[in-house]
């Protein structure tokens, strides 16, 4: 079978899809499939494709649109990580992870209004395009959605019991997390 450049196309662009999958979906094993399920899709027009990068995207918001509904409230996440040997966590990582927790408490389109637009930096009107509605539509689910993100990261506690750290109720009003600053103490780039 004669690819066209769809391999090449996968090896440039898998990282950030697969982001925008994680971003959709939660875990990296669900991202994984619904990535791979997009693209066999996208192999099949591969030839007829202008823009493979909004078709894939535009797959991989109607494939999770359908899986959510398909399986609906019986798929469970949650906010402990198995244990595993890793380095100290940095309040970023923290940070992202309340978010995280947050957007999947939205509703399925809501959540990809806020990913497409804020995590992808899409436009409104390529957000629009991608989710098959109006401008508007996507101005008030984002509207919504970051007042909603507001809420839940501002309630403090989730389903689970537990309870964002102060920094991440504060950075409630930025969908992207800051990295952290360093000690006042530590000196950076200069001899002690």
């Amino acid at each position: 079978m004669d690819d066209d450049g769809f391999r090449e196309f996968v090896e440039v662009r898998y990282a950030d899809l697969l982001r925008t999958a994680y971003l959709l979906t939660g875990t990296r094993d669900a991202a994984q499939d619904l990535l791979h399920a997009a693209l066999l899709k996208a192999m099949r027009r591969w030839r007829r494709l202008d823009e493979p990068v909004a078709y894939v995207r535009k797959i991989l918001v109607n494939e999770r649109t359908n899986r959510w509904r398909r399986i609906g409230s019986r798929e469970l996440l949650t906010a402990t990580v198995p244990d595993r040997v890793r380095p100290d966590a940095t309040e970023t990582v923290v940070v992202r992870d309340e978010l995280m927790t947050a957007l999947q408490k939205l509703p399925a389109r809501m959540r990809a209004v806020l990913v497409l637009r804020y995590w992808e930096d899409q436009s409104e009107a390529d957000t629009a395009a991608l989710l098959n509605c109006s401008v508007g539509t996507v101005k008030s689910q984002a509207a919504r959605g970051l007042t909603r993100l507001r809420e839940v990261l501002a309630s403090g506690e989730d389903s689970s019991g537990f309870r964002p750290s102060a920094s991440a109720s504060a950075s409630a009003s930025a969908v992207r997390p800051t990295p952290p600053r360093p000690p006042q103490n530590m000196i950076v780039g200069g001899n002690a």
